[in-house]
């Protein structure tokens, strides 16, 4: 099996705490932050859209790999805020890394775990012998209405894998993946809407638990383990609630989850968070450690895979850039009309 050679995130200096949204809009801060478990959230630059951000992610995956990026194959951007309708994202990226002509590339979208699915994808291509190296990467800036409850956690961020197979190379085999799919549309934003639109609570039990819950289950039947068995479990996290919750009904404990549980202190990333989550677990894992991951996008379906951690992971650890450091370094807090103009709510006319 394909496993991961390397990997890196990128996350926007820019913040917004909670109590500054509530703020604006009269809202208890405490309650919003009890509530969602959210204390701020990052803010893309002025500068900064999801090419961007995938490229600095996908560039310091590739240093971490240290791969020859002219033998990458494919290279895939997992996303819902790309910022062409027509024009791939993924070509940018490929440019920016130097990989070389002879590749496939492509956008994906399927709301917050189309950067799985371009993990899967690249995998399939390595196992199947049709390439050497594939990129996938999760990234977003992502929108939410304001005044609405999204825009609390929305934020911006991404991460990227390199995926191959030689054994001497891999710091992370992938040992097994499923997916959960279902015509659930409990979140959409149609064309030319500058926002999305959910179900409120619909989000909930039909969709995200119902989901993730069934993935995870179907990994663990096709693993033949148990929740014991992993040192770390990372579900996607729309908050800082959720994962927590479905990870007690499954029967992983709090410990096993807190160390990938990153949206409290920078937002959900949609495509991004759960190859965040991945990478900050990746940080501290040891040789031998196993590692869940289940993803959710809505409309709705949960990738879900079993990782086991190889040795190699400590001779390249001193070409990584941590996520703590990503999420630490440089941070500048913008007020409420700052954030606007950021994310191009308020323009000059």
């Amino acid at each position: 099996m394909s496993g991961i050679l390397g990997y890196g995130v990128y996350i926007p200096a820019y913040r917004i705490k909670t109590e500054e949204i509530a703020r604006v809009w009269q809202d208890d801060a405490s309650s919003i932050e009890g509530s969602l478990h959210m204390k701020e959230k990052s803010v893309p630059g002025n500068d900064e859209d999801t090419a961007t951000i995938s490229v600095e992610a996908a560039r310091r995956a590739v240093y971490h790999s240290g791969i020859d990026p002219k033998e990458i194959g494919a290279v895939y951007v997992g996303s819902e805020s790309h910022p062409y309708a027509v024009k791939p994202t993924a070509t940018i990226v490929a440019e920016a890394i130097e990989a070389g002509n002879d590749l496939t590339a492509a956008d994906l979208e399927f709301a917050c775990k189309a950067g799985t699915a371009a993990i899967q994808m690249a995998m399939g291509l390595v196992d199947s012998g049709m390439i050497k190296y594939g990129v996938a990467v999760g990234s977003d800036t992502s929108q939410g209405r304001p005044g609405d409850a999204l825009e609390y956690t929305a934020s911006a961020g991404g991460g990227a894998f390199v995926i191959g197979k030689r054994k001497e190379e891999v710091i992370a085999e992938i040992l097994k993946t499923v997916s959960y799919t279902s015509d659930t549309p409990d979140f959409w934003r149609r064309e030319g809407a500058s926002f999305p639109s959910h179900g409120g609570r619909f989000t909930g039990d039909p969709s995200y638990f119902r989901h993730i819950a069934n993935a995870t289950t179907m990994l663990l039947d096709a693993t033949g383990t148990t929740p014991k068995d992993f040192a770390y479990a990372v579900f996607h996290q729309p908050n800082g609630k959720f994962p927590l919750a479905v990870a007690k009904q499954l029967g992983f404990t709090e410990e096993q989850v807190r160390p990938g549980l990153i949206t409290p202190l920078i937002g959900n990333t949609y495509s991004g968070c759960s190859l965040i989550g991945l990478a900050a677990v990746l940080d501290i894992a040891r040789p031998g450690d196993k590692i869940l991951v289940t993803s959710f996008g809505s409309g709705a379906g949960s990738d879900s895979f079993a990782i086991e951690v190889t040795p190699n992971i400590e001779s390249k650890r001193q070409r990584l850039v941590r996520v703590s450091d990503a999420i630490n370094r440089n941070k500048v807090y913008v007020d409420y009309a700052m954030y606007l103009k950021h994310r191009n709510s308020i323009r000059k006319w």
